[in-house]
């Protein structure tokens, strides 16, 4: 029975199911990658009001929340996703604790990075019950997630051999959202004398 099962998921998608598995895993963690770069792009123009020409906070505010969702859906949709290897399948405990036994860096700060933002986004449906200096402290976290992610999609494109294919689109998605990162954190006095933004009278 379990053989014809498999019979049939080969003839399904043209190979073994290994190869589907590895296949949805690989479009959810680039998916999840661009929603990433959007997400932290989406919220820096939110927070400074650098976005307010295109409607109202709330509204931007939902639409981060939004791309936050999708961001990690996509990211644990790509992680469950070894669990179901007929080879090589990893046990609940190698995708869920980082550094423990047979994970690998890559795989480590991958664990590490999603699992900051899913704390920041727990959080940031408690923000009404906590301090907001805490609540910041927390939601900044999303910026030591950002470069623990990036470096585990270009290991992780080396290991499988994508890394000439998807280097570009990887670099076009992060080069944005790094630049709106470091002005986030320019004073603004310094961003109106260099004319990102103008002074209001």
């Amino acid at each position: 029975m379990i053989q014809s099962v498999t019979d049939t998921v080969v003839l399904a998608v043209g190979g073994t199911a290994d190869e589907g598995l590895r296949s949805v895993a690989a479009v959810s963690a680039r998916a999840a990658y661009a929603l990433m770069c959007l997400t932290i792009c989406w919220g820096i123009l939110t927070k400074t009001g650098w976005a307010r020409r295109f409607g109202e906070r709330k509204t931007l505010r939902a639409g981060h929340m939004v791309l936050a969702t999708l961001t990690i859906t996509f990211g644990i949709v790509h992680a469950l996703g070894f669990l179901f290897f007929v080879e090589g399948a990893f046990t609940f405990a190698q995708i869920a604790i980082p550094f423990g036994d047979g994970v690998f860096f890559r795989y480590a700060i991958a664990i590490l990075g999603l699992e900051l933002m899913i704390a920041i986004f727990i959080t940031a449906g408690l923000h009404r019950w906590t301090s907001s200096r805490r609540w910041q402290f927390v939601h900044r976290t999303a910026y030591a997630a950002l470069p623990l992610l990036v470096v585990h999609s270009i290991l992780g494109a080396m290991a499988n051999g994508h890394l000439a294919v998807l280097w570009l689109a990887g670099l076009t998605l992060l080069i944005p959202t790094v630049t709106l990162a470091i002005l986030r954190f320019v004073p603004t006095r310094m961003l109106v004398q260099i004319g990102l933004v103008e002074e209001q009278v």
